[in-house]
């Protein structure tokens, strides 16, 4: 009778390290979406680059709804169970998120400074989650999250900017922070039980859907751009990193988290991606950037390591 009782603590042990792996594949994963914007917004519009990665993995999208959703014999036609969330969640998370963030960069909106206002995201869903979702966030996390932020304002210092882009373009990043909060806190209380290929397979065609009508009606949607290759090489980088990696890791961790410690792992992101930058474009990294990730990494701790907290 002893073995099922020593199993559980190893099951809970090997369960922890699966979820600090996708953690930290997400963190990698996330922050590549900033690399994106600046490939992209170098030379192509917002709504043209996320147009045509949308319009990449449309074919893939439908070949795995018809393999999940195959209607049973004389079942009725209809929707199934979950959709009309995820068209939801498709639009405030591939639609409006993406778009914001990619924009921001487009209008002239430093990196840096789009990543402190979506850095905001953690501090949000914190604050909603224990009204709406009844989420514990106690001292310790809060401290967490504020020293998080703090960590990403150090970061990114170097690249904080006023003045070069208009005042509406700021109000970008923050609507996208804003929307990808909703998304996470309509899925975190109503966690939907189908497979997550075919949920992100939804919101990847509401966003095609979306991208293209605006990108055609504005003139945007032009190409395929067959010669360019640095186009085709940023959409493959969004398909395969944003959306494919991002997208999906993201809502397997908020699974087996909390929306509180996946929206932590934001913090993460924007001085990952000043590696990244270092690594592919030769930027520097600073003093400051490297104290700000060590103060960034406390932050996260302190959210993480407390072992009484858990998942509601």
């Amino acid at each position: 009778m002893s073995a099922p009782a020593s199993a559980e603590p190893t099951s809970r042990s090997t369960s922890s390290w699966v979820t600090a792996g996708l953690s930290v594949a997400f963190v990698l994963a996330w922050s590549s979406g900033w690399i994106g914007s600046r490939l992209g917004t170098q030379a192509f519009t917002a709504l043209n680059l996320l147009s045509w990665r949308m319009v990449v993995l449309c074919p893939v999208a439908v070949v795995i709804l018809i393999i999940t959703t195959t209607p049973r014999p004389n079942s009725a036609r209809r929707m199934p169970a979950g959709w009309k969330q995820q068209v939801l969640v498709g639009l405030l998370s591939q639609v409006v998120y993406t778009w914001g963030a990619v924009a921001a960069v487009q209008y002239g909106v430093g990196v840096g400074t789009a990543a402190v206002i979506a850095a905001l995201q953690p501090m949000m869903t914190g604050a909603i989650a224990s009204l709406i979702l009844k989420e514990t966030v106690k001292k310790r996390e809060w401290t967490g999250l504020v020293t998080g932020l703090a960590g990403v304002a150090l970061a990114v210092s170097g690249d904080l900017q006023g003045g070069a882009a208009p005042a509406w373009a700021y109000l970008l990043p923050f609507t996208a922070m804003l929307a990808l909060v909703a998304a996470t806190l309509i899925e975190a209380r109503r966690p939907s039980q189908r497979p997550v290929a075919e949920r992100l397979s939804i919101q990847v065609l509401v966003g095609a859907i979306v991208f293209v009508a605006l990108a055609a009606v504005t003139g945007q949607f032009v190409g395929p751009h067959l010669s360019n290759g640095d186009f085709w090489v940023t959409v493959a980088w969004y398909v395969v990193f944003s959306i494919t990696g991002g997208y999906t890791l993201y809502w397997v961790v908020l699974r087996r988290t909390s929306a509180t410690r996946v929206g932590t792992l934001i913090y993460l992101t924007p001085p990952t991606a000043a590696v990244w930058a270092w690594l592919m474009f030769g930027d520097t990294l600073t003093g400051m950037t490297l104290i700000g990730f060590a103060v960034v990494a406390v932050g996260v701790a302190l959210v993480f390591l407390d072992a009484s907290s858990k998942k509601v």
